[in-house]
């Protein structure tokens, strides 16, 4: 019969190819976040061009904004005050594409060569800026209330 021959779609090559690209038909989504290192126990900071992972819980230059426009996981983290991208240059210092970012016990970038995923240094928790609402707008905490059944 028709078809049999053929060989299967490749799903895992095809979102790798979509998350390459910007995908105009997804919604863009635009969020605030402190990135807290599991490492330094402080939060990363992008002061001017300058990224460490030594800001208290609520430092201005901790805020930072998570920017998604892809099909798939790409991200785009930049500094709320400074307004400047967190990437890596080709050495592997903290400034590209495919490194993970990881910091010391005393807040400063790791290379990101030396970097793998498993490794503590690169582990992170998102967290709400402080006194930051979950839901700012409040028709919209209105839908996750519990509702008491009469």
């Amino acid at each position: 019969t028709k078809g049999e021959n053929q060989p299967s779609p490749n799903f895992n090559q095809y979102v790798r190819d979509q998350g390459a690209m910007t995908d105009q038909l997804s919604r863009r989504q635009i969020r605030e976040y402190q990135l807290y290192s599991r490492t330094s126990g402080k939060h990363v900071q992008v002061h001017g061009k300058r990224i460490t992972a030594t800001a208290e819980d609520g430092n201005k230059f901790a805020k930072l904004i998570v920017e998604t426009d892809t099909f798939g996981s790409r991200v785009r983290i930049k500094g709320a005050e400074s307004e400047k991208y967190i990437c890596m240059s080709k050495r592997g210092k903290l400034v590209g594409k495919g490194w993970y970012m990881a910091f010391t016990r005393r807040g400063r970038p790791r290379r990101a060569s030396r970097s793998r995923q498993n490794q503590r240094e690169a582990h992170f928790i998102k967290r709400l800026y402080r006194g930051q609402l979950p839901f700012p707008n409040a028709e919209r905490q209105k839908q996750f209330e519990f509702v008491g059944s009469s």
